[in-house]
């Protein structure tokens, strides 16, 4: 046991993979602890009593206590470092970007990759096949969004590197991966990607 964070995670999960993310580049250490969740490892009652009662990953754990939801997780890694902004509206903007990803991005790209990639869309239920075409079309338009801001300034929020840039594109860099999004679409969130990979401390995903 380390006096470092604990992060209980899934590691191919874009939710998880942001914090290890911002912690990789503000240089922080974090342990890790890996959970199955095909295999319903969240879902024992040791995991629901102790870890998060919701049954879900990611949760970093800081000393005895447990923060769930990886955007709050990232901010408490982060705060009062070059990943918040320091101006007011700047730094509001940086989580409209995060609330952004969560209700419009993450919940069409990232579950669209999750059912594609391990559930498989011949094991999907009819409701979860007929949701497709609209998630898709969510998508795109999220991705077409963040493409139209992103030809004006080289970051989501302020004039450098934040929270939100990481926010989104753990899940952004990887939307291809459900074969229902074509990256190259979208040229300036393409080199939104280079650009966040070019920083110093970046890690990917497979790290």
């Amino acid at each position: 046991m380390t006096d470092w964070p604990i992060l209980h995670e899934y590691a191919a999960s874009g939710n998880c993979y942001k914090i290890r993310l911002t912690a990789a580049f503000l240089d922080l250490p974090i342990e890790r602890r890996e959970y199955d969740i095909m295999k319903g490892e969240t879902r024992t009652a040791d995991f629901l009593a102790h870890v998060n009662a919701n049954g879900r990953i990611p949760v970093l754990q800081v000393g005895e206590r447990f923060l769930p939801e990886s955007n709050a997780a990232c901010f408490w890694l982060a705060e009062g470092t070059h990943l918040v902004p320091h101006d007011r509206f700047d730094r509001a903007d940086m989580l409209r970007w995060m609330f952004f990803e969560q209700y419009n991005h993450e919940p069409n790209i990232a579950t669209l990759r999750f059912w594609m990639g391990w559930v498989g869309e011949r094991n999907l239920t009819d409701l979860q096949r007929a949701q497709i075409p609209a998630k898709q079309e969510a998508g795109r338009a999220a991705l077409a969004l963040m493409d139209e801001h992103l030809a004006k300034q080289d970051w989501l929020a302020g004039h450098a590197l934040s929270l939100a840039d990481v926010a989104l594109y753990a899940y952004t860099h990887v939307a291809e991966d459900s074969g229902l999004f074509v990256l190259s679409e979208t040229p300036a969130v393409e080199r939104w990607i280079a650009r966040i990979e070019a920083e110093p401390g970046f890690a990917a995903m497979s790290a």
